[in-house]
């Protein structure tokens, strides 16, 4: 592949962003290039600068508070023109970007106009670089809808994006995306929010897409694993910086920078438990340590060692220890339903049932995992536990009280008991509140505390445990992470002490790293707070490592249930079996950090 021309060249890019009265460095020099029909993976955590070139390429850095100080981009068009696209005019771009170079946004609620039907905006980029009518790119549109999986694709065109759920977004995005079959695509973390199963299909697309077309593709993830189920060769960015780039099987057969080592090793495993799972400070500090980089050995200190890893025996024995103890929530036949369309005068006329008589068990001091895909039910139910949606029919026992048939004045204490963290952070803070303040005023709202001061000292020893800083107090929610962001709805969940938490997604957006911080996070707090918590996610990954038992939901219905171990290692039905053999697993198995 690199014996032909490339049909983009990053050269020496860097990248200002100007805060607090100077201009920050994003991009230090970054390089790659980019060859037709190839698949350039540029991985790193938040911060690394991989979105930032991305944003360059397309041209939608803004100018301020942004600005390119050096380096080139250069592209070479369809009709084989070679142009610097750090030179060229916005008109110049218009014309070029979503039709030979388009990009699909990791962001899908904030990249769709939220006032115009699904289907329509794509119908609009297909006509403004297309000489083509309304229903000829209508057609087109149903048939990409199709290809991307979305559900009964008529319908789908006729919503609007809030009517959609995460995962039903991002592939509208990725339709509009690839609607005029760009010549480069860009995908900014395009399958982080989706679930295993329609992470598999989207990247099975690109590459079906990408061989039609030859069509180069820049994939920017996290995640190694993904990746490694799809790039050819790979960019690691580090801080600004790219810190090593190679071809995908020399990345991770033989990695050479700590980063590169941490991101590999921060996922969690799926042959073994571990305690705690490595951090990238883990690795990096110890290459500062020793002057040098950590080899195979030093990788087990922090990682292998027999102190970091539970025996399937412990395993067990602490799962017949919590299912011997007593049941701190019973969930009977439940079913919750939703209209699905209602006449002129408001009638409904049909139901969508999203939860579909289902019924388990929490026992105290557990951790129980719930997964399956998108639109299986999975966030419902645990809405319908807190009341957050109204169940249609059946019982949910907490502590032998039936939640369902209580007035809202009688479950209102139980509110201070169960919590949740949503998987969305930003959408759930108020953008108007500091973070002090959101936290202090659920405990004004329960009485807890004497008075503001009192409540304050409270939040601010809360913020530590949850690794933030007290000056954080006095901040706003867009001037943090997402990982920071998340921790705050972890802080907010707990500040009212209750006994159980429901965690919605409540990882599925961060980086690796991150995740591997908030999942020990959540580890250690369950510890010192004596939660239970009902662990949801569409990664099967996380939840094997998050949980005792497991509950895989499909359509509504609880497919199979029991020991998070025996689940993964013996599927009893095909639908769990698909959801694992989802898993993108790369060369893990070969690869420098594999265990013999």
């Amino acid at each position: 592949m690199q014996e032909k021309n490339p049909i983009l060249e990053v050269c020496g890019l860097c990248t200002d962003f100007w805060v607090d009265g100077k201009y920050n460095r994003a991009t230090e020099n970054v390089d790659f290039k980019l060859y037709e029909g190839e698949t350039l993976g540029i991985v790193g955590e938040s911060g690394s600068g991989k979105s930032v070139s991305s944003l360059s390429v397309m041209g939608l850095i803004p100018i301020p508070p942004g600005r390119i100080t050096s380096g080139k981009i250069l592209y070479y068009s369809r009709s084989g023109v070679q142009m610097d696209l750090t030179k060229i005019s916005e008109n110049w771009y218009r014309k070029i970007r979503g039709d030979e170079i388009s990009m699909i946004f990791q962001e899908p609620m904030t990249s769709l106009n939220p006032v115009m039907k699904c289907g329509n905006q794509v119908v609009e980029s297909l006509r403004i670089h297309k000489n083509i009518t309304y229903q000829e790119a209508k057609k087109i549109t149903l048939d990409l809808f199709e290809q991307v999986q979305l559900p009964e694709p008529e319908i789908t065109f006729n919503k609007y994006p809030h009517q959609l759920s995460g995962g039903q977004k991002q592939r509208v995005m990725i339709a509009m995306a690839i609607s005029c079959n760009p010549r480069i695509l860009i995908a900014d973390e395009p399958t982080t929010a989706l679930d295993v199963t329609v992470q598999k299909t989207i990247l099975e697309l690109l590459k079906s897409l990408q061989k039609t077309y030859r069509m180069g593709i820049i994939f920017i993830s996290h995640d190694l694993g993904v990746i490694s189920e799809l790039a050819d060769r790979v960019v690691v960015m580090y801080k600004g910086n790219v810190v090593e780039t190679g071809h995908v099987w020399d990345i991770f057969n033989r990695p050479r920078h700590p980063y590169t080592k941490s991101l590999i090793a921060c996922r969690p495993p799926l042959d073994k438990y571990l305690r705690k799972l490595p951090v990238v400070s883990d690795f990096m500090n110890l290459s500062e340590t020793r002057q040098t980089d950590p080899e195979k050995e030093d990788f087990k200190i922090i990682f292998q060692n027999e102190e970091n890893v539970i025996t399937p025996e412990e395993r067990k024995k602490e799962l017949q220890k919590l299912i011997s103890g007593e049941r701190i929530l019973e969930v009977k036949n439940l079913v919750v339903k939703f209209p699905r369309t209602k006449t002129i005068l408001g009638k409904v006329t049909s139901w969508i049932t999203a939860v579909d008589d289902v019924s388990f068990d929490v026992y105290e001091g557990e951790t129980l995992g719930l997964v399956g895909e998108s639109g299986c039910g999975k966030t419902t139910l645990g809405r319908a536990i807190l009341r957050l949606v109204e169940a249609s029919s059946g019982d949910i026992l907490y502590r032998k009280g039936n939640i369902l048939k209580m007035t809202e004045t009688e479950f209102r204490p139980l509110r201070k008991k169960i919590q949740i963290i949503f998987q969305d952070p930003y959408s759930s803070l108020n953008p108007r509140l500091m973070i002090g303040d959101a936290l202090v005023e659920p405990m004004k709202v329960h009485q807890i505390g004497r008075n503001y001061a009192e409540r304050k000292d409270y939040v601010m020893n809360l913020l530590k445990k949850v690794g933030l800083l007290e000056e954080h107090f006095y901040r706003y929610p867009h001037e943090f992470s997402g990982g920071q962001r998340q921790r705050i709805c972890i802080a907010r969940a707990l500040v009212l002490n209750p006994e159980f938490l429901i965690c919605d997604e409540s990882v599925s957006a961060l980086d690796v790293s991150v995740q591997a911080q908030v999942l020990n996070l959540l580890n250690d707090l369950k510890k010192e707070f004596k939660l239970t918590i009902i662990f949801i996610s569409h990664d099967l990954g996380v939840v094997k490592f998050m949980s005792n038992r497991m509950v895989v939901m499909n359509k509504g219905r609880i497919e199979e249930m029991g020991d998070a171990d025996e689940i993964y290692n013996k599927p009893k039905t095909e639908y769990t079996r698909k959801l694992i053999d989802a898993i993108p697993k790369g060369d893990f198995t070969n690869s420098y950090f594999a265990v013999s």
